[in-house]
């Protein structure tokens, strides 16, 4: 497992941890995915992209907001993925997160899961 972590005073901590799974990865971001702390999330992805490791289910349990900055990093990584042949998944995003997807749209161009159980058993299932 790989956790990184950011925050200041005046920010938050925001942290990501990355669990290789034997096929894929689970990527587990904690605090307020923003403008700022995005980059964080990018760098998981991207290392998780570089081993070809496929499907990646992120799970959202841990984040308490997610702007706009974040949602796009999130649709291009999908689609990044998508075109070398996986699929990402969400997992157990909170109401607040949810939402975003919702009013975008975004969540019909995700596989959803209500849990990060129901996300591996369906990534498992193939």
């Amino acid at each position: 497992m790989d956790r990184v972590t950011s925050g200041s005073a005046h920010r938050p901590q925001f942290g990501v941890e990355v669990h290789r799974r034997e096929v894929g990865a689970v990527i587990a971001p904690r605090g307020e995915l923003d403008h700022h702390s995005v980059d964080l999330l990018k760098e998981a992805i991207d290392a998780c992209v570089s081993e070809g490791r496929y499907p990646i289910v992120i799970d959202c349990a841990g984040l308490g907001f997610c702007d706009s900055t974040g949602l796009n990093t999130l649709l291009a990584a999908r689609m990044e993925i998508e075109e070398a042949g996986g699929a990402v998944h969400l997992a157990a995003m909170s109401p607040a997160v949810s939402r975003v997807f919702e009013i975008t749209g975004a969540d019909a161009v995700f596989a959803v899961h209500d849990t990060l159980e129901t996300a591996l058993a369906a990534v498992d299932a193939g």
